[in-house]
């Protein structure tokens, strides 16, 4: 039975995942190095590894750098393959075409672009996190077995009802609602309705409340104590932060890509697929306001890596992936354990 009140759910949902306190770090692939989830961790928040790009070695590795810098809780996340792309000559070529405009002309990429999901599956099991957590689907049932049977839980991103509830019969224990106010990648479970379930998280989280039977992660557009303490009364029994925390010291991000966090009102961030083919939402900069249509998912993102690359090495933020959400001023460059701290303190107090 998920409690009625605000500060029990937050009290109980600590308790079962052994937490301290409430807040969560959204896994950020790219974004999660060891140093800002153990901040985050020793806390008594939650650590994150966003491990889309990591080997199984890097999981390996990444687990034990947190686990020499804090005992506190943390997880990792996968996102959940989509079937192989359909190619699109044309568009690919139009592609590489445009972003030639801010670097040399990509190479139409061939082969493997992400690493054997099955091994980073079994990396990420073997490395014992807190919880293991989902995006863009749901595990494979041996997956979510393996992971109960060493007594590691499993979250699932959800960004509509139907999503949630298909989360919770396989066994998700509690659900990430993501709110379209979110910064990074849409966890649609199909890619081609991302654009058409933009659902604010003020719809979405009590909606999730009412209709599941386990905890609701609120996360997208919360940046400080009110939108905490807003998510909590809305039905939440935690929050999941991941444009707040990139300001921190710990994120390392490059300063231009802060910079922009630090300056973007709600306004400033706009929906795109040029990224990687999946849509996200990031800093509206010129590449993504002028791409022309992107190639399928994953082939997009190996047109724009070498791009990203170059544009940060520049110092050009109209050609960088600057990924944020819609609270994204409200990041503060405070050491993520201060500010960890301080929100909940804050949030707390705002709380009947």
């Amino acid at each position: 039975m998920i409690p009625t009140t605000a500060k029990a759910r937050a009290t109980a949902f600590c308790e079962r995942f052994g937490l301290r306190l409430p807040i969560l770090l959204a896994p950020m692939a790219g974004a999660s190095p060891a140093r800002l989830a153990a901040a985050v961790a020793s806390a008594g928040g939650m650590g994150a590894l966003g491990a889309l790009n990591t080997t199984p070695e890097g999981i390996a590795d990444w687990a034990r750098a947190v686990r020499a810098q804090s005992n506190g809780a943390f997880q990792i996340n996968l996102w959940i393959p989509d079937p192989p792309p359909v190619r699109d000559a044309a568009r690919e070529g139009a592609m590489a075409e445009f972003l030639s405009g801010y670097g040399p002309r990509p190479p139409i990429p061939d082969g493997p672009l992400l690493p054997n999901f099955a091994e980073q599956c079994h990396a990420m099991i073997e490395a014992g996190p807190a919880v293991i957590s989902s995006i863009m689907g749901i595990f494979p049932a041996d997956v979510v077995e393996a992971a109960k049977a060493r007594g590691i839980a499993w979250f699932a991103t959800a960004t509509t009802v139907a999503e949630a509830r298909e989360a919770v019969a396989a066994g998700a224990d509690a659900v990430v609602a993501q709110g379209a106010e979110a910064g990074g990648h849409r966890g649609a479970f199909d890619h081609a309705t991302a654009e058409h379930q933009l659902v604010g998280g003020l719809a979405l989280i009590p909606r999730f409340a009412d209709a599941l039977d386990v905890p609701v992660i609120a996360t997208g557009g919360i940046g400080d104590a009110r939108g905490i303490a807003a998510a909590l009364t809305l039905g939440a029994s935690a929050v999941q932060i991941g444009t707040g925390y990139l300001r921190c010291p710990e994120a390392a991000v490059h300063p231009a890509w802060s910079a922009a966090i630090a300056a973007s009102e709600p306004e400033g961030t706009m929906t795109t697929r040029v990224f990687s083919g999946r849509l996200g939402r990031g800093i509206a900069n010129e590449v993504a306001r002028t791409a022309p249509p992107a190639a399928a998912y994953p082939i997009q993102r190996g047109l724009f890596a070498p791009i990203r690359a170059a544009a940060e090495k520049a110092n050009n933020p109209e050609a960088m992936q600057m990924w944020a959400g819609q609270s994204a001023r409200l990041a503060t460059e405070e050491p993520a354990g201060a500010l960890t701290e301080r929100l909940w303190r804050e949030a707390a107090a705002l709380l009947p």
